[in-house]
């Protein structure tokens, strides 16, 4: 079986492709050059017939994934099937199931079996799971039982996997010499392989067998998301050292991983002051050779914690704006607790609010859509406005809860409508067949 990447490089156009390009309203011809050039990853594990086909990377709308899971304090099978429901009903382009306690292949399974979206994972939490589970200790994880764990997941129809390969030890060392950090380590699976890594005096086999993962992945077609295991928990850590190391390994597996024919993604960059944003963007694209970037948040502050899903907006939105692909949320529970049902609903809508942002930035030729809103609210056609919003059942709530006297007004300015007023006042100047349309001495 070829890989997307492969068929792409033969001249091929596959029907995901086909579809890609539908959905983006772009010809499949640039989206298999797309692919071709490593810059469009199609994460659509061939073994799970009916899951929705996604591009994700350069000139593509931003997409958004939401991430579920069970832990330890809290594993509700039913609760994170409803979650992954939710998501999709909400408009995520993509699901994570990250469980990492319970009978996680029956979670897996069953979130596959629940939920429409390509769905991705991280490996390594089943892995250090049953091997604490097992052994009384993640540390005596056997390398080869990770593999099979990763083969097990594909074959269970996974469409990407974040995998931390650029985890090695001169990550490791960067980190002690530079004397750890302000905000510590934050990935469960990137430092569950460093205390591993530690523990055992080895080297990471992820990193040590990387062409193996490859190989797993190919076989799959499903797209190697590479690990941000190293990421800044604070933004006093941004661009560290530690952090640098392992972006620039990831950037180099990533051209290697191509290579092999094997689709590529990059992950980053976890908490990165608003300013550093662009910067960190610009690194991964040209290291990577644009490979695809796939960032949580970012978190432009530490001290938002209840709002962290509104202060990880902003960072969302500038990534989209400057090149990110693909936009994991952040919950309102972020930092406090495991996400509930109307956590993840509101994660969801925020963060495509933040890459609708970000897309109205990086493709000013793709604003149809605000026209359309802002031309409907002028001409005080509600139906119309409010049918082109990204949430019109939200506005319906909100203006039935607080009907005007006056119909085509609100009541945030009721007799005083500017709308109103100005309507009457350039009445003459609107011409009957653009009525709706545009003013013409305006567009």
């Amino acid at each position: 079986m070829k890989t997307q990447l492969e068929m792409a490089r033969q001249g091929r156009i596959s029907k995901e492709m086909e579809r890609v390009a539908a959905d983006e309203g772009l010809l499949p011809a640039q989206i298999r050059a797309g692919v071709a050039a490593g810059e469009i990853v199609i994460p659509c594990n061939p073994g799970r017939p009916g899951q929705r086909v996604v591009g994700i990377g350069r000139g593509l709308r931003t997409k958004v994934n939401a991430s579920i899971g069970t832990s330890s304090d809290i594993c509700d099978l039913a609760m994170e099937m409803r979650k992954a429901r939710i998501a999709e009903a909400e408009g995520a382009d993509t699901l994570m199931e990250l469980s990492a306690a319970g009978d996680l292949d029956r979670v897996r399974r069953e979130v596959l079996g629940t939920c429409g979206l390509p769905v991705g994972n991280v490996p390594l939490y089943q892995a250090f799971h049953d091997a604490a589970r097992t052994w009384g200790d993640p540390a005596r994880l056997d390398p080869e039982y990770l593999f099979e764990i990763i083969e097990r997941q594909l074959a269970d129809g996974i469409s990407f996997m974040a995998i931390h390969c650029g985890i090695n030890r001169y990550t490791i060392e960067r980190l002690r010499r530079q004397g750890y950090r302000y905000g510590g380590l934050v990935s469960k699976g990137g430092t569950f392989m460093v205390a591993w890594m530690e523990r055992n005096n080895r080297e990471n086999p992820l990193y040590e067998q990387f062409d193996r993962v490859c190989a797993l992945m190919k076989k799959y077609d499903a797209v190697l998301s590479l690990g941000n295991g190293i990421r800044a928990g604070a933004i006093h850590d941004s661009h560290d050292r530690a952090q640098m190391a392992e972006m620039v390994v990831n950037c180099e597996l990533a051209e290697l991983g191509r290579e092999m024919g094997c689709q590529m993604m990059v992950e980053g960059p976890g908490h990165v002051p608003l300013d550093e944003i662009e910067g960190n963007i610009m690194l991964e694209k040209r290291m990577s050779g644009n490979a695809p970037y796939y960032v949580l948040g970012p978190l432009p502050a530490d001290s938002c914690a209840g709002y962290d899903h509104v202060a990880a907006a902003i960072g969302a939105a500038s990534s989209a704006r400057y090149g990110a692909d693909l936009i994991c949320y952040i919950t309102p529970a972020e930092h406090l607790a495991l996400p509930n049902e109307e956590d993840v609903r509101e994660g969801v809508r925020v963060t495509r609010l933040a890459a609708r942002i970000g897309d109205i930035a990086k493709y000013p030729e793709r604003r149809d859509r605000e026209k359309k809103v802002a031309l409907a609210r002028r001409d005080m056609r509600w139906d119309d406005h409010l049918r082109h919003l990204l949430f019109p059942d939200k506005a319906r709530e909100v203006r039935a809860s607080r009907l005007p006297g006056d119909s085509r007004t609100c009541t945030m300015c009721g007799d005083f409508c500017a709308m109103r007023q100005g309507a009457e006042l350039f009445a003459a100047d609107l011409k009957g067949d653009r009525k709706g349309e545009g003013i013409a001495t305006g567009a």
